[in-house]
This record gives C-alpha cells, structure tokens and sequence, in this order.
C-alpha cells in the first residue's frame, strides 16, 4: 500500500465540516503532579485549520459557517474523526459539533 503525504493545505473540507488542530492537553495538575500519557484527558479546545463552504439550505443555496480559520474553539468530547498529519494531530468535525469560540 502506497503512503498518501498530505499538509493541512491540501485538506479542504466538505459542506459544514471543519478541520481543527488539536491543543496540546495539560501535562501537570494544578498542584504540581506530573501526568502520564495514558491519564491525560482528551482536550476539548483546538483552533480552527481549515472550513467547508457551508451546509447547504432546502432551497440549495449555502449557509456560511459561523466559525473561520483562526478561531479557537471549544467542541464535543468525542466528537469527530482524529486525523495526524506530520507530527500534528486534527479532528475533522460537523460544525454542529462545536460548543463555543473561546478567546
């Protein structure tokens, strides 16, 4: 089977979906304990990569995403499929997946 190389230019996403980088999650506990790999929880907050073009409207035409490229934001525990590129991991997730933007 052939290695597929692909860069976060290449991944374009389709209808409402976005395309999300993953934050790195915390390695200590607020008292100061270091955690393993295998107690860190799955982070929730990533900022946006990539956008689709919309989801699409009964009438046909699209419906802009509320979210752009560059938005920090806050989505679904497990939501999404997790994607790593290079030494970076992604989600790819519905727009509807995604809680809040945070600052």
């Amino acid at each position: 089977m052939a290695a597929v190389s692909l860069s976060v230019s290449t991944v374009k996403p389709l209808g409402d979906r976005v395309f999300v980088k993953i934050s790195e999650s915390e390695e200590k506990t607020a008292g100061g304990i270091l955690l393993p790999d295998t107690a860190k929880e799955k982070p929730q907050v990533g900022e946006v990569a990539q956008v689709g073009p919309g989801k699409r409207n009964e009438d046909g035409s699209r419906q802009s995403p509320e979210v752009g490229v560059g938005d920090k934001v806050l989505y679904s525990k497990y939501a999404g499929t997790d994607i790593k590129l290079g030494s970076d991991e992604y989600v790819l997730l519905s727009e509807k997946d995604i809680l809040a933007v945070v600052n």
